[in-house]
């Protein structure tokens, strides 16, 4: 158990460094921004290639991981929708940001070094499985509920534009790219060469800790901007109902134990910049999403001890 909280401390930590680095201005914030760029267009792509290269999956049928947590997504984003537009009585399109705030999990800048740490290379198989499905589905939803949600009235045709760039977008997203060209790799059944093998291994070991670091020092851009009462309720759906939603889900449908926990762990992952940026398209909740995902992370800190702990007891 100590080593499991040493190393959430550790991973957190790395955030918090950077965090410390940024508000204090020890750091210029151009300097988080190349980071950020560095990590998402080379190390992690770079990350996700070796790993789906040499990847076995270790046993885990990806409809059932992929039933598991997105129907955890799907429980939980109806709750922020909910909770948004009637208990705190704001408009449709808010509840469509407080949906995907609720829903939507840090699985890259956070998640992938946080598996790294807990579950090693075994368990960013597990995860990359799940981030190549995650971000078209959860970008699909948001554009096809903004439009089932009447938006488009105050932006006109936007949703078809903004369906476009995500297309295009997705087709040439270093992550996307990463895990399709690992996949293509592993299938061929080549070898890297020694030397190739020797680059990849020197950046793709940097990912983590930099993304870490990349992600604290981003923080300064957001923070705290009202909307408290919401921005904690929604925070309490992200960290506590996600998770215990894909650990029943999990439980039932006999997933096996190390998938079951990655599924776990990847549900109890704070709200990442992709719900910000969502917000910022509809142009509505950005206050809203920043808070939520400023809050998310700080109580992310204990509240995914707990989920880890209460996955290690439940499936060993």
């Amino acid at each position: 158990m100590f080593s499991l909280v040493e190393t959430v401390l550790f991973v957190f930590g790395l955030v918090a460094l950077g965090y410390a680095c940024g508000v204090s201005s020890y750091l210029k914030p151009a300097v988080g921004d190349a980071v950020s760029e560095f990590v998402v267009r080379l190390a992690l792509p770079l990350l996700l290639f070796r790993t789906m290269g040499q990847a076995d999956f270790h046993g885990t049928a990806p409809w059932a991981l992929w039933a598991t947590y997105f129907f955890a997504v799907a429980v939980t984003w109806i709750a922020g929708h909910m909770t948004v537009t009637r208990v705190f009585d704001r408009d449709a399109a808010a509840g469509v940001v407080g949906g995907v705030c609720a829903a939507f999990s840090n699985t890259v800048l956070l998640g992938i070094p946080f598996m790294l740490g807990v579950y090693g290379r075994s368990g960013v198989e597990i995860l990359s499985l799940i981030i190549s499905v995650h971000l078209i589905a959860m970008m699909i939803a948001s554009i096809v509920l903004l439009e089932i949600f009447g938006t488009s009235e105050k932006m006109p045709g936007r949703w078809r534009e903004m369906a476009v760039g995500f297309a295009s977008k997705l087709l040439s997203n270093p992550i996307v790219i990463g895990i399709a060209a690992g996949l293509v790799w592993r299938f061929s059944g080549l070898a890297l060469p020694s030397l190739a093998q020797r680059f990849v291994d020197a950046i793709a070991d940097t990912a983590g800790p930099l993304a870490l670091f990349a992600m604290g020092l981003g923080f300064r851009k957001f923070g705290i901007s009202g909307n408290l009462l919401p921005s904690v309720v929604l925070s309490a759906l992200k960290l506590m109902l996600m998770p215990a939603v894909a650990l029943a889900v999990a439980w039932m449908l006999g997933l096996p134990p190390l998938a079951a926990k990655v599924a776990v762990a990847t549900a109890s992952m704070p709200s990442g910049v992709n719900s910000y940026l969502i917000a910022v398209q509809f142009r509505t909740g950005e206050a809203l999403a920043s808070s939520q995902m400023t809050l998310a992370t700080i109580a992310a800190v204990v509240t995914t001890v707990f989920w880890l702990a209460i996955a290690h007891a439940v499936f060993g």
